[in-house]
Formats: C-alpha cells, sequence, structure tokens
C-alpha cells in the first residue's frame, strides 16, 4: 500500500512515508522535509526508533516544556509543529537550504520490521539509507548524520562501514562502545537504563501498535503505522533487550562484538559534542570516539546541563550549522579557524565559562595522586607511612576520603583513574567510586547531569572479578578493561583493582574539599530524591535511570558481604586526578 503523501506547509515540501528498500526486501519509511524551490540540497539524516511521526512533547513532556521555559531561543524562529525528540527541528534548517530527512528503524513507528536494537543489521539499514538518499533528484549527494543519543550512537557504527556519500558527522552525546558505556559499567549491569529505556521509548514506538498507539499532531495518522498488533504479536516482533544485555556478559560476547564500531574506520569530518554530566551513558563514548576515530578532521565540544536542551538551543544549532555548512555545502562559515576542542568549563551554581583548547586531554594537565588514608579517612599528597585498611558492608554506604580545604581554587578536568587494593569476604566485590566535592560547612555540590538534577561530580565502576586490563590500550591516568573472563577472588586475598572514572570538569573553590567514596551500591544523593522525567520509570537520586541494583545481577550472598580496602607504603592505594593549572 502507498502510504507517501506530500504537503507544502510552513515553507518547506514535506514527503511523509517516502519508501526506502532494503536489500532483504524491508521497505523502511522516512520524512523528507526540504525546500519548496526544486534543486539539489545537502542532507541532514537521522536513523532511530523514537518515531519520526511523534511530536516531542508526546512522549517528552516535562523535558519539553523545561526546556523551552528556561531556553525562549530553542522556540523561537519556528511553529515547532515539527519538533520531534533528539532529532533536528526542520523549520530551522530548510530555510538555510538543507533537506532534512528521517527514517524511523526497522521495526519502528511507520517501518515494519523485527526490532534488534543497534545490531549489525540496523547499521547496514542505515547505510543503505544514506546510499539511497545521495541518489534522489532532490539532494546534492552529500549526506551529514546529525543527532542526540540513539541517533548519535549509531553514526559510530555506520560511518566504521563507510558508506560513500557520508560526508560529516556530529555525534551530539552518543556512546559507542555499548558494553562499557551502557550495558555492564566495569563489569556491572546497568538494569536500570538497559530494562526501562526500551520499555518507555522503543517499545511503546513500536510499529504495529497502530490505534492502540500515538496518533500524530504532525499530520493526524498513527505514529506506529497503520496495522494494530496484539501484544503478543509485538512481543515476537522484537528482541527482549534488557535480557539480551543481562545475559551477555562479556565484552567478547558476539552480542557486543557485532555492535562495536571500527574506529579506525571512520574517516569523515567528525564534530563529536559531549556533555560533563552525562555519567552512565554518553560522554565516556564521545571522548573514545574522538580520540580513536581514524578521521583527519575531528573536533571535540562539551557542555553541561540536561542531556537534551544545547542540541537545541542557538549556541548548539550555530555550532551544528558552522560545522555542516563548511563541509556539506563549501560555505566560508569560520570553521577553518575552529579551536580543536572547545569546552564549558564548570563551575558551582551551573556557570560555564567558555574555553579553547588544543588537545584532549589537556597538554598542561597535572596529573595528581591524592592517597587514601583509613587512619583518618583523608586524601593525602603521599601514601600513609603504616599499613592500614577500612572495611565497609558491601551494600552499605561505603567510605568516604576527603581532603583538608583547598587552599585556591582548583581545577579538574579531563578523565580520572584509582589503584585500589580490595580485599572481599566473598569470591567478588562491586565498586562504586563517586568523585565528590564538598563546601567547606561539608554541603556536597552537585550539578543539572544530563537526567538527574543532583549529580555527582564523577563516577567509575569496576566489578572485582572484571580488574584484568587490556595492556595495549591501558594507560596511567584510564585504565581499560579487556572484560574477556572473570577472575573470581579468594576470600581474604588482597587484588589490585584499577578504575577508570569518567571525564569531568569541575573548577572547585578554595575552601571546598575534594573526596572520593568507594561503595558497594550506586550513589545516592544526601538530600533526598527528586521528581524524575515523563519519559522515565523512576525518581532519580542521584544516578538517574543507571541504576545497578538488579538482585540476579548482583545476589546478596557475594555482594552484600563485607569488603576491605587496603592501604600502606607497598599498597599506595590513589586517585589520580587532572589537576588543570591556568593558562
Amino acid at each position: 500500500m502507498d502510504q507517501t503523501k506530500s504537503d507544502v506547509r510552513d515553507g518547506m515540501r514535506i514527503d511523509w512515508d517516502v519508501p526506502i528498500p532494503m536489500e532483504d526486501g524491508i521497505v523502511l519509511r522516512a520524512d523528507v522535509y526540504r525546500p519548496i524551490e526544486e534543486g539539489e540540497y545537502p542532507v541532514i539524516m537521522t536513523y532511530g526508533p523514537y518515531g519520526k511521526y511523534l511530536h516531542f512533547e508526546d512522549l517528552y513532556d516535562t523535558c519539553w516544556t523545561r526546556m523551552v521555559e528556561q531556553h525562549p531561543d530553542v522556540p523561537a524562529g519556528s511553529t515547532n509543529k515539527y519538533q520531534n525528540w533528539e532529532v533536528v527541528d526542520p523549520e530551522k534548517w530548510v530555510p538555510d537550504g538543507y533537506a532534512v530527512v528521517r527514517v524511523d528503524s526497522r521495526g519502528s513507528g511507520r517501518s515494519p520490521g523485527h526490532v534488534d536494537i543497534w545490531s549489525a543489521l540496523e547499521a547496514k539499514d542505515f547505510y543503505e539509507c544514506i546510499e539511497w538518499a545521495a541518489g534522489q533528484p532532490w539532494s546534492s549527494g552529500k549526506i551529514g548524520l546529525n543527532g542526540i543519543s540513539y541517533y548519535g550512537m549509531n553514526q559510530w557504527q555506520v560511518a566504521s562501514l563507510q558508506p560513500p556519500h557520508l560526508t560529516a558527522m556530529c555525534v551530539w552525546e552518543g556512546a559507542a562502545d555499548y558494553y562499557r558505556d551502557m550495558g555492564h559499567h566495569g563489569g556491572i549491569f546497568c538494569n536500570g537504563f538497559a530494562r526501562a529505556w526500551p520499555e518507555m521509548q522503543v517499545y511503546t514506538i513500536q510499529n504495529g501498535r497502530g490505534t492502540r498507539g500515538f496518533r500524530s499532531r504532525m499530520n493526524g495518522d498513527w505514529v506506529s503505522g497503520p496495522e494494530t498488533l496484539s501484544e503478543e504479536e509485538l512481543g515476537a516482533n522484537r528482541n527482549d533487550f534488557g535480557e539480551d544485555v543481562f545475559s551477555n556478559k562479556l565484552a567478547t560476547d558476539e552480542f557486543w562484538t557485532s555492535r562495536m564500531p571500527d574506529y579506525s574506520k571512520i574517516q569523515v569530518p567528525l564534530l563529536s559534542s559531549a556533555n560533563w554530566g552525562g555519567q552512565g551513558l554518553h560522554p565516556r563514548g564521545n571522548f573514545e570516539g574522538h580520540a580513536r576515530s581514524g578521521s583527519a578532521q575531528k573536533w571535540l565540544e562539551v557542555h553541561g546541563i540536561e542531556h537534551w536542551t544545547e542540541f537545541y538551543t542557538d549556541y548548539g544549532v550555530n555550532l551544528q550549522k558552522k560545522f555542516f555548512g563548511h563541509f556539506l555545502k563549501g560555505e566560508d562559515t569560520g570553521w577553518q579557524d575552529q579551536p580543536p576542542v572547545l569546552l564549558q568549563v564548570r563551575h558551582p551554581g551551573e556557570r560555564f565559562v567558555e574555553r579553547e583548547e588544543n588537545e584532549w586531554p589537556l597538554a598542561r594537565t597535572q596529573w595528581t595522586k591524592f592517597y587514601l588514608d583509613p587512619a583518618n579517612n583523608s586524601l593525602t599528597a603521599s601514601p600513609p607511612p603504616t599499613a592500614g585498611s577500612v572495611t565497609y558492608t558491601g551494600f552499605g554506604e561505603g567510605v568516604t576520603f576527603l581532603t583538608g580545604p583547598l587552599d585556591a581554587d582548583t581545577e579538574i578536568t579531563g578523565p580520572s583513574a584509582a589503584k585500589l587494593f580490595v580485599s572481599s569476604e566473598t569470591e567478588d566485590a562491586d565498586l562504586f567510586l563517586v568523585l565528590r566535592i564538598f563546601t567547606g560547612d561539608m554541603k556536597e555540590v552537585v550539578f543539572q547531569g544530563a537526567l538527574d538534577p543532583h549529580t555527582p561530580i564523577a563516577q567509575g565502576w569496576l566489578r572485582a572479578s572484571h580488574r584484568k586490563l587490556d595492556p595495549a590500550l591501558t594507560t596511567e591516568i584510564r585504565p581499560y578493561h579487556t572484560h574477556d573472563e572473570e577472575r573470581k577472588l579468594t576470600p581474604g586475598e588482597v587484588v589490585e583493582c584499577d578504575v577508570e572514572v569518567w571525564d569531568t570538569c569541575i573548577v572547585v573553590p578554595a575552601g571546598h574539599r575534594i573526596a572520593l567514596t568507594v561503595r558497594g551500591k550506586d550513589y545516592e544523593y544526601p538530600g533526598g530524591a527528586s521528581g524524575g522525567l515523563s519519559n522515565m520509570k523512576n525518581a532519580f537520586t542521584g544516578c538517574g535511570c543507571f541504576l545497578h541494583n538488579d538482585p540476579r545481577d548482583r545476589p546478596a550472598d557475594v555482594f552484600g558481604k563485607n569488603v576491605t580496602l587496603h592501604t600502606g607504603p607497598d599498597r599506595p592505594a590513589y586517585i589520580l586526578l587532572p589537576i588543570v593549572p591556568a593558562k
């Protein structure tokens, strides 16, 4: 049945449900927003599962409301009729001579098929969509990829397949390594995301929901296709992503390796935009993808506040247009003078100061070790002179180590790494590390994270049985774990554990204290829970939806018993911090 229809409205020609045939016979559906005047235009494309017909407000109303109230530049200059979660607003791009193409991924929205999130088949589909768009009469043949989260994550995959007409890519808050960035943090199953996210945001838009799904306020049609299937039929048309993530416990499982991009094959110009507060999903991929991609032309930008906001503000849109105008249209946008690294340096009170840099991590960083001293729970400049230890219960609050009040403002910008010496009463232990800041009167300084309004400075995770390091990729400032085998503990035996703590940025005011908490469960903001988001299941307690509390993964008889941290001259436990002097 031909579903395609075309409208001319709001200064655009809109082609709805354009068919894109795949090699295996499945026909995906795309919406094309383009200038009314006939011509050949560069393309901004996205491929993903969030429903191209679904208006931003219909599932993400709390996100939209907060954004437009706090950032009036977002709705300005647009009717906002075509706003769609995590992709560009065509009303802000089509007038500049772009065609905007939104593709519903296989099995989602208006596209039929079986849903297999971030699979190799999805990446192949994306490749075919790019090449299809390049051959259309309204296309210049230059294809740019631009989008947040899912619409950034699959860019790493498809770019490594090297579609001939892919011209430039902007990955805005996009994880890259699904095992390490999202599924098993340090080897610990992140059920809060792997289960709740697809149930709330993917399965609700699955193709076949038909009249039981959303009706589009964009065109009055059904977001999830004309056909209405039973719950049993819908279930048969998708993989159980949460169960797939849970059951594939090692990074070498085919489930993960088939989703892993080959960074070296990413050759096109790249803009990687990370969020300091995105602990638990995206920033690790933005930094890793930027560092390891094979592109000779690549830039890094890092910002703060909510996960979705800066993409839509004038700041974000102008940056994206400057990038794509240069590479897709050959315009003199000034991009040739763009610094390799652009940081929004974070200060308490949600204050950000823009600063240009030449590399990442910053070359002038003073890598500084702060040693754990259990005698007085302090962080000190040298290892304690005698052996010591401190014990905490596996599911308890753990132990916090503090510096004294700082003599001067101190900037921490970059990745951190911890070396711990650990023993357990059982065969394993889960280590949750939280880098924290406290005021002089011991009130914690937290930030609006990508999701959670009470996000700490940085976090890291490691399951002790996953402590094996990859010697080729590990550096002193960034441990890289193989996650290819479990090395169970002998109860009471002390083992050395190197823990990756994700990249962060904070200028700590004089008089404040730096702290490291080592605990056996997720961080909890001491001020209590806050309301969540309409697209999330849980209230936020400091980690957003990135919770690690599945009892099947963390049985109490293994992970709930006592854990001991050991220190001393022969066991110099420390946190290595990136202290950045002024330029």
